[in-house]
């Protein structure tokens, strides 16, 4: 059978226009099948408690179950390559953090880029951390801390959720600011040093809001600060760190990531999805409540948040000398 030219080209056409007709085929009919959240850190963390609350809420628009799986160690990164060596099909996505933009510095050696590696789909939140004592410590007020850190020199024990997480890095920004020397001790996830603080073992602990604040609310832990900009609708008599070391801002952000190359059109399905979340009533009075703050925004509007915080948290780092364990 002969084929003039001109048909030729339309078949030539028809196949070239194929891989980019699959694409969007697939963009609108997903998902077919549950999508997975893969949280870096233990449940019960910030990044756990996030990962389910917008889970909930992608389940519920999307149609398909949202499974939460938990894959802490090494700071997130374990977590975070997971995703990267995933298929990109949107069925597999990253809560993705601070800490995250952290080991970019943090780490000499990663098994990916996170820059290059994952693609910024949704920036769900910025929660602040809290600067939490055991109501046995002595000090009451941010002055009275310092003061008290200065004359005892490296004996007050600072928990964290590990070394060069957010808990960690906001404490050392602390330090660098304050200019006081606390001793770092560093857990395997928040929830395990907030028990270590609630048991007198540390004595303060820069601790991410969503599994702080009810402790707070309890009395079973002394806030003595927010370590955001301005002070928290959840905790308004809580003055900010800033109001007493001034220019001192510390939070940890999440949002969410999917493997490289995924397809744009259900990158910006799911985008839509979380940002229509964020602005839910309900939906919004739940991370407020938590001490959060949503944000949401384009990908791009993600993409340069991403290049600044990496920015700011190298710099403490390098200040610091700190490594990955």
């Amino acid at each position: 059978m002969n084929l003039r030219r001109r048909d030729l080209l339309h078949l030539a056409a028809a196949a070239a226009a194929l891989p980019t007709s699959s694409r969007l085929a697939r963009a609108q009919t997903y998902p077919t099948r549950p999508v997975r959240i893969v949280a870096g850190f233990s449940p019960g963390s910030t990044t756990d408690i996030i990962a389910r609350l917008i889970g909930r809420w992608l389940q519920e628009q999307l149609g398909q179950p949202v499974i939460v799986e938990n894959r802490p160690g090494a700071g997130g990164t374990i977590g975070a390559e997971a995703v990267v060596r995933a298929a990109p099909d949107g069925y597999t996505l990253l809560l993705a953090g601070s800490n995250n933009a952290i080991n970019e510095t943090l780490y000499d050696k990663l098994g990916y880029d996170f820059v290059r590696d994952i693609a910024p789909v949704a920036l769900i939140d910025n929660v602040p951390n809290l600067v939490v004592v055991n109501p046995a410590f002595p000090a009451k007020t941010i002055p009275e801390f310092i003061a008290y850190a200065k004359a005892n020199p490296g004996k007050v024990n600072m928990g964290s959720a590990g070394n060069g997480t957010s808990s960690h890095l906001a404490g050392e920004l602390f330090k660098m600011e304050a200019g006081v020397n606390l001793m770092h001790i560093p857990y395997r996830g928040q929830p395990a040093a907030l028990a270590d603080l609630l048991a007198g073992q540390v004595q303060v602990s820069f601790a991410p809001t969503p599994p702080t604040i009810e402790l707070v609310r309890a009395g079973k832990l002394r806030a003595l600060a927010v370590t955001s900009a301005t002070r928290l609708e959840a905790l308004p008599n809580v003055p900010t760190v800033a109001e007493f070391v001034p220019g001192y801002e510390a939070s940890t952000w999440s949002g969410l990531g999917a493997p490289r190359n995924t397809p744009t059109a259900i990158v910006d399905k799911l985008n839509k999805v979380t940002n229509a979340g964020l602005a839910d009533s309900k939906l919004k009075a739940t991370f407020t409540d938590m001490g959060g703050v949503v944000l949401g925004g384009s990908t791009g509007d993600f993409a340069k948040f991403i290049a600044a915080e990496t920015q700011k948290w190298a710099k403490v780092i390098k200040f610091a000398g700190i490594k990955a364990e």
